[in-house]
């Protein structure tokens, strides 16, 4: 059994998913997909509105155009962004968060919450990690 700061045990798979190298390889690949360097930013800003490419590429500076593209790509797949092409001269392409998007936006407001709370705890533990490895 695994045991939480409080001292109480959790029982592995008790209403929780596993999220060890060895669950299922689509949870998995989910967690890798919001865990990555461009995910939490893109989906942070499209919580705030809607966005053409661009207007998206500067929020997310310093992202390349390249790393954007296949970054609303991904976060497509996953049914987490929406593209609209717009019949116009030229395309107007718009991109936000679709329901499942802004559940996950109100997952990452929690855990950016989560480090605010614990932002000094961590920082003295890192601060005392770092003086004991000198």
């Amino acid at each position: 059994m695994a045991a939480t700061a409080a001292g109480e045990s959790r029982v592995p798979g008790a209403g929780t998913p596993d999220c060890r190298e060895d669950s299922r390889p689509l949870i998995r690949s989910v967690l890798e997909r919001i865990g990555d360097k461009w995910s939490v930013s893109v989906v942070c800003q499209l919580g705030e509105s809607t966005y053409r490419f661009n207007e998206l590429r500067r929020l997310v500076d310093p992202i390349t155009q390249r790393m954007l593209s296949v970054t609303l790509r991904a976060l497509e797949r996953d049914g987490l962004v929406s593209r609209t092409v717009h019949p116009t001269m030229p395309p107007r392409v718009d991109y936000a968060l679709t329901g499942r998007g802004l559940s996950l936006l109100d997952v990452l407001r929690d855990l950016a919450g989560w480090a605010d709370a614990h932002a000094e705890e961590i920082g003295s533990s890192r601060a005392e990690f770092d003086a004991q490895a000198q």
